[in-house]
Protein backbone atom coordinates (compact mmCIF):
# COMPACT_ATOMS: atom_id res chain seq x y z
CA UNK A 1 0.00 0.00 0.00
CA UNK A 2 1.06 3.42 -0.87
CA UNK A 3 1.07 5.98 1.84
CA UNK A 4 2.16 9.39 2.94
CA UNK A 5 3.43 12.09 0.63
CA UNK A 6 7.09 12.90 -0.10
CA UNK A 7 8.20 16.12 -1.93
CA UNK A 8 11.12 15.71 -4.68
CA UNK A 9 12.93 17.44 -7.35
CA UNK A 10 12.54 16.71 -11.19
CA UNK A 11 16.54 16.95 -12.44
CA UNK A 12 16.99 18.81 -15.94
CA UNK A 13 16.64 14.76 -17.79
CA UNK A 14 13.28 13.90 -16.13
CA UNK A 15 14.02 12.29 -13.71
CA UNK A 16 12.68 12.10 -9.96
CA UNK A 17 13.22 10.04 -6.84
CA UNK A 18 10.59 7.19 -6.13
CA UNK A 19 10.13 7.86 -1.97
CA UNK A 20 12.15 5.00 -0.61
CA UNK A 21 8.83 3.55 1.43
CA UNK A 22 7.08 3.27 -1.99
CA UNK A 23 10.37 1.12 -3.30
CA UNK A 24 9.83 -0.81 -0.21
CA UNK A 25 6.75 -1.71 -1.31
CA UNK A 26 7.95 -2.63 -4.73
CA UNK A 27 10.53 -4.54 -3.37
CA UNK A 28 8.06 -6.44 -1.43
CA UNK A 29 5.86 -7.17 -4.86
CA UNK A 30 9.50 -8.10 -6.60
CA UNK A 31 8.86 -4.97 -8.76
CA UNK A 32 11.60 -2.76 -9.72
CA UNK A 33 9.47 -1.17 -12.02
CA UNK A 34 6.43 0.96 -11.51
CA UNK A 35 3.71 1.57 -14.20
CA UNK A 36 3.26 5.80 -14.69
CA UNK A 37 0.13 7.37 -16.00
CA UNK A 38 -1.48 10.30 -16.94
CA UNK A 39 -4.81 11.04 -14.50
CA UNK A 40 -7.84 12.63 -14.75
CA UNK A 41 -6.80 15.54 -12.68
CA UNK A 42 -3.31 17.08 -13.78
CA UNK A 43 -0.81 14.66 -12.11
CA UNK A 44 0.49 10.83 -12.74
CA UNK A 45 -0.15 7.60 -11.34
CA UNK A 46 1.97 4.51 -10.67
CA UNK A 47 1.10 1.59 -10.27
CA UNK A 48 2.98 -1.40 -9.41
CA UNK A 49 2.44 -4.13 -12.33
CA UNK A 50 0.35 -6.34 -10.66
CA UNK A 51 -2.20 -3.70 -9.78
CA UNK A 52 -1.63 -1.93 -13.14
CA UNK A 53 -2.92 -5.59 -14.52
CA UNK A 54 -5.71 -5.86 -12.05
CA UNK A 55 -7.52 -2.33 -13.59
CA UNK A 56 -7.16 -3.51 -16.61
CA UNK A 57 -8.54 -6.29 -16.70
CA UNK A 58 -12.07 -4.19 -14.59
CA UNK A 59 -11.54 -1.78 -18.04
CA UNK A 60 -11.55 -4.43 -20.41
CA UNK A 61 -15.29 -5.73 -18.61
CA UNK A 62 -16.77 -2.56 -18.95
CA UNK A 63 -18.86 -1.90 -22.19
CA UNK A 64 -16.41 -1.19 -25.17
CA UNK A 65 -18.84 1.65 -26.45
CA UNK A 66 -19.55 3.34 -23.54
CA UNK A 67 -18.03 7.20 -23.66
CA UNK A 68 -16.49 7.20 -20.26
CA UNK A 69 -14.86 4.31 -20.65
CA UNK A 70 -13.74 5.40 -24.00
CA UNK A 71 -12.57 8.55 -22.28
CA UNK A 72 -10.67 6.77 -19.29
CA UNK A 73 -8.86 4.24 -21.61
CA UNK A 74 -7.82 6.64 -23.94
CA UNK A 75 -6.51 9.07 -20.80
CA UNK A 76 -5.05 6.04 -18.62
CA UNK A 77 -4.03 3.34 -20.89
CA UNK A 78 -2.53 5.33 -24.08
CA UNK A 79 -0.70 7.28 -21.37
CA UNK A 80 0.66 4.45 -19.48
CA UNK A 81 4.71 3.66 -19.44
CA UNK A 82 6.44 1.07 -17.58
CA UNK A 83 9.26 2.93 -15.38
CA UNK A 84 12.52 0.84 -14.68
CA UNK A 85 13.46 2.15 -10.95
CA UNK A 86 17.35 2.47 -11.57
CA UNK A 87 20.27 2.05 -8.92
CA UNK A 88 19.57 4.90 -7.25
CA UNK A 89 15.75 4.67 -6.64
CA UNK A 90 14.67 7.40 -10.15
CA UNK A 91 12.52 6.58 -12.50
CA UNK A 92 12.46 8.81 -15.76
CA UNK A 93 9.16 10.66 -16.28
CA UNK A 94 8.45 10.44 -20.08
CA UNK A 95 8.45 14.65 -21.66
CA UNK A 96 4.60 13.73 -22.49
CA UNK A 97 4.02 12.63 -19.31
CA UNK A 98 5.74 15.74 -17.43
CA UNK A 99 3.72 18.02 -19.88
CA UNK A 100 0.50 16.59 -18.57
CA UNK A 101 1.23 17.00 -14.98
CA UNK A 102 2.87 20.52 -15.33
CA UNK A 103 6.08 18.52 -13.71
CA UNK A 104 8.29 20.89 -13.04
CA UNK A 105 11.37 20.90 -10.42
CA UNK A 106 9.24 20.91 -7.55
CA UNK A 107 7.26 17.08 -7.31
CA UNK A 108 5.00 15.95 -4.72
CA UNK A 109 4.39 11.96 -4.44
CA UNK A 110 1.23 11.58 -2.59
CA UNK A 111 0.00 7.62 -1.27
CA UNK A 112 -3.36 6.39 -2.38
CA UNK A 113 -3.90 2.94 -1.37
CA UNK A 114 -3.46 0.94 -4.16
CA UNK A 115 -1.33 3.44 -6.39
CA UNK A 116 0.34 6.56 -5.71
CA UNK A 117 -0.05 10.12 -7.62
CA UNK A 118 2.82 12.22 -8.62
CA UNK A 119 2.33 15.94 -8.87
CA UNK A 120 3.90 19.81 -9.23
CA UNK A 121 4.46 20.69 -6.01
CA UNK A 122 2.36 23.98 -7.04
CA UNK A 123 -0.60 21.85 -8.93
CA UNK A 124 -0.72 19.91 -5.63
CA UNK A 125 -1.27 22.87 -3.34
CA UNK A 126 -3.90 24.17 -6.35
CA UNK A 127 -5.84 21.00 -6.00
CA UNK A 128 -7.07 21.94 -2.25
CA UNK A 129 -7.70 25.43 -2.79
CA UNK A 130 -11.59 24.64 -2.28
CA UNK A 131 -14.45 27.26 -1.39
CA UNK A 132 -16.70 26.01 1.55
CA UNK A 133 -19.38 24.75 -1.24
CA UNK A 134 -16.84 22.65 -2.89
CA UNK A 135 -16.48 21.00 0.70
CA UNK A 136 -19.72 20.83 1.85
CA UNK A 137 -20.73 19.14 -1.55
CA UNK A 138 -18.11 16.75 -0.85
CA UNK A 139 -18.85 15.74 2.36
CA UNK A 140 -22.15 15.16 1.73
CA UNK A 141 -20.98 12.45 -1.04
CA UNK A 142 -18.35 11.00 1.24
CA UNK A 143 -21.61 10.50 3.69
CA UNK A 144 -23.66 8.92 1.02
CA UNK A 145 -20.57 6.18 0.22
CA UNK A 146 -20.83 5.82 3.70
CA UNK A 147 -17.91 7.12 4.90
Amino acid sequence: MFRGRYEHTIDAKGRTSVPARYRDVLAAAGERRIVLTSALDPCLVAYTGSEWAAFEERLAKLPQFDRAVQKLKRIYVSGAVECEIDDVGRILVPPTLRDHAHLKKEALWAGAGRYAELWDKEEWARHFETTDAERRDMAARLAELGL
